[in-house]
């Protein structure tokens, strides 16, 4: 049994250098936790924010960031049974994941699918999963909609292009590079917006027949970036659209006139997938098993582009937070 683990910790709120690799007794799981070796752990958009104390929540200094790890069971605490020691598994942490080992609540773990290796497992639970409950739960995006994503090269947008397009709706990815949009394409987008060179609104009402005003535009649009795009693409909505707000990529947080959603007779609708986790975990199991169906049928692939040793954790949040990433990035302690 290992008696130690290293991780990165984040003793005070900045920027990803300040962050260092340290050495630390074993924990031991209390009543309904489990003690995980990590194999990976995903890198997200938030964990960028987490550590500069800009998030939703701030968790108490010193921790360890990450969210989402895969890995081996080591050791249960009282009254856990839904899972046994040597198990595979995924597991959603509030903190904790950049680590060789970590503490999970037994609801937030999960068996890994069969034939799924540990990098592409520790990128399936936040991006997946956000973008499962954003379209299927949140927008109830129908077959035959036209589903807007925007930042769609990144790891919840491209989630959200290949759940779309799953579902039977006409996915329109936005990004900033022709090289991002031709992955878009690949995991399938049927149209795509390079909202660097292109105006926005203009390639919008080009694709949806030019009646922006008429009812026209997507009846869903998929938002994890905020900033300068947020605006426009709202005023680019169809009659009775669902704005997905999932996020803030760009750094900033939009403020949107209120009268543009009772012209359209659009919603605007918060998607918070932690919170939705954590308060109906049979819910969020049940997505994420039908998403593990689609990965092994075939009709779903997790998109890992780059692995970085646990001492490489600052550099793959800067890599992040530069958006020089396309799909998910890893941590492999």
């Amino acid at each position: 049994m290992d008696t130690e683990m290293r991780a990165v910790v984040c003793h005070a709120w900045g920027q990803p250098d300040t962050l260092s690799v340290e050495t630390s007794p074993l924990p031991i799981p209390a009543a309904g936790e489990v003690l995980l070796r990590v194999h990976a752990a995903g890198v997200n958009f938030p964990d960028t924010l987490i550590i500069q104390g800009k998030y939703q929540f701030k968790p108490e200094l010193p921790f360890t960031p990450g969210s989402e790890v895969a890995g081996e069971v080591l050791a249960l605490g009282e009254g856990v049974q839904n899972v046994r020691v040597g198990d595979r598994v995924i597991a959603f942490l509030s903190t904790g994941g950049y680590a060789t080992h970590a503490v999970a609540q037994a609801a937030q773990v999960m068996p890994l699918p069969e034939g799924m290796d540990y990098e592409a497992a520790a990128a399936f639970t936040l991006a997946s999963g956000t973008s499962y409950h954003a379209l299927v739960d949140r927008a109830k995006l129908q077959a035959g909609e036209t589903l807007l994503v925007l930042g769609a090269a990144g790891g919840v947008g491209l989630a959200a292009v290949q759940i779309g397009h799953r579902l039977g709706a006409r996915v329109i990815a936005a990004a900033s590079s022709d090289e991002k949009l031709a992955l878009c394409r690949q995991e399938g987008a049927d149209e795509t917006i390079n909202y660097a060179t292109e105006d926005l609104r203009a390639r919008l009402k080009e694709l949806t027949g030019g009646k922006l005003t008429k009812g026209g535009g997507p009846d869903v649009i998929y938002d994890p970036v905020g900033g300068a795009y947020a605006e426009p693409a709202f005023r680019s909505i169809g009659w009775g659209g669902r704005y997905l707000v999932v996020g803030f990529a760009a750094g900033d947080i939009p403020a949107l006139p209120l009268n543009l959603p009772l012209l359209k007779g659009a919603s605007l609708v918060g998607v918070f997938w932690g919170e939705f986790a954590r308060r109906d975990p049979r819910g969020n199991a049940r997505n994420l098993s039908t998403m593990t169906d689609w990965i092994r049928d075939g009709q779903m692939r997790l998109h890992v582009s780059q692995t970085y040793p646990l001492e490489g954790a600052a550099q793959a949040l800067k890599d992040l937070e530069g958006r020089k990433v396309t799909g998910k990035v890893v941590i492999v302690p």
